[in-house]
């Protein structure tokens, strides 16, 4: 799928996006204290002149009337958001929106906050569809995210949380209203985690809840809907091969990152969506019933020391999914089971240490890794979803 640079427009483009009134009164903080191209129909040349400007007439109004339309598009923290044409550029903040765009069949976002995690080589498992991530700027550094990049970016719709921007980038309130009115709204939730205080006060989204929300916007509910199906076949598919309770190992998600690690950062399995694979999975929680707690709760780390103490039968590493399985294998694991401590672990010695799966999942990357997943933890012997499917969502053959 193409990736085209950000072209230039002049600025009357902002008339055409806008917040609703109350939003920017009321709405905002809470919580806070490729497209497609279109088909041109060529006249033949047997038509008299008078049909052909006939009908070049009827399809300029047409076209005029379908862009005088406007429509809103409600989402929380946000509020009401006024859209008078259809967004042509955007931002993510991550790879889990940055996917949603992708599975609309739209050219990826022009930025998100760390390129790193968003995990396109997924896109390798589907058949004609690819992202050219060099394209992509990386908007968090060292202070946050520069407020000076969305002026250069010049999008018309910045997909992100203005919650996170304030809680965790450093803006005030008067740097969310300035970017929003001046250069393009925002429009978004941080769905991927529930552990953050600051959303303890506004309602989460599922996965596909947010993703219906983002095809709204950019007015591509069709492929949302064909993208359900595929979801629920997907599920109905995975049912059967979830083993029952009793059966289902215990699994400690931890993050570690680099080749050898010897520090990580331990997740409770929770609702966000960076979870949504290991819940339709059914992974019984191996930390969730220990003293260890949630690196969301104190970001604390843990050790093998402690890591032995729990001795999960099995366990799933973040922070290591740009790695393919073998380059996993000969490095993590390979240390690991040369590894003092480590090596004495039940699931280092029975060989049951796995890629764990992004932190920030959109529909398709969430049905590459929960297959991954049940192939490794489940001994599922064929692909779960039809992938040749989901080219076609992505490329508009509905």
């Amino acid at each position: 799928m193409a990736n085209d640079g950000h072209s230039g427009r002049e600025s009357t483009r902002r008339e055409y996006l806008q917040y609703g009134g109350a939003v920017i009164a009321g709405g905002l903080l809470a919580g806070c204290t490729g497209g497609g191209g279109s088909e041109t129909t060529t006249e033949s040349e047997a038509e008299t002149t008078t049909a052909t400007t006939e009908t070049a007439t009827e399809t300029e109004t047409e076209t005029t009337t379908e862009a005088s339309e406007s429509y809103s598009v409600s989402i929380e923290p946000v509020g009401e958001v006024t859209f008078d044409s259809v967004p042509e550029t955007w931002v993510a903040n991550n790879g889990s929106w940055a996917d949603m765009g992708v599975a609309l069949g739209l050219d990826a976002p022009m930025g998100v906050w760390l390129p790193g995690r968003y995990h396109t080589q997924y896109y390798d498992e589907i058949p004609d569809v690819s992202v050219d991530k060099s394209s992509i700027r990386q908007l968090w550094g060292d202070s946050g995210v520069g407020k000076e990049q969305f002026y250069e970016l010049n999008a018309d719709v910045h997909v992100a949380d203005p919650n996170f921007l304030l809680n965790r980038g450093q803006w005030s309130e008067d740097d969310v209203e300035e970017i929003s009115t001046q250069v393009g709204p925002f429009f978004g939730n941080s769905i991927f985690s529930r552990g953050y205080a600051w959303h303890e006060d506004y309602r989460y989204y599922s996965l596909y809840e947010a993703f219906e929300k983002l095809a709204q916007v950019f007015q591509r509910e069709d492929r949302f809907e064909a993208f359900e199906q595929v979801h629920e076949e997907f599920q109905a598919n995975l049912a059967p091969v979830v083993p029952a309770q009793g059966e289902r190992p215990s699994a400690a998600v931890v993050w570690g990152g680099g080749d050898e690690p010897e520090e990580f950062y331990p997740y409770i399995i929770d609702e966000g969506t960076s979870f949504k694979h290991l819940n339709d999975l059914k992974v019984n929680d191996a930390l969730a019933t220990t003293e260890v707690k949630d690196f969301y709760s104190n970001r604390g780390a843990v050790d093998f020391e402690t890591l032995l103490e729990v001795d999960p039968e099995v366990l799933l590493l973040r922070g290591q999914e740009a790695k393919n399985r073998e380059e996993f294998q000969n490095t993590v694991i390979s240390f690991m089971e040369n590894h003092e401590v480590a090596s004495e672990l039940t699931a280092v010695q029975n060989g049951d240490v796995y890629r764990a799966g992004a932190l920030y999942q959109g529909p398709i990357t969430n049905l590459v890794v929960t297959d991954r997943l049940a192939q490794t933890l489940y001994d599922a012997d064929e692909r779960l979803f039809d992938a040749q499917r989901v080219s076609d969502i992505v490329n508009g053959n509905l």
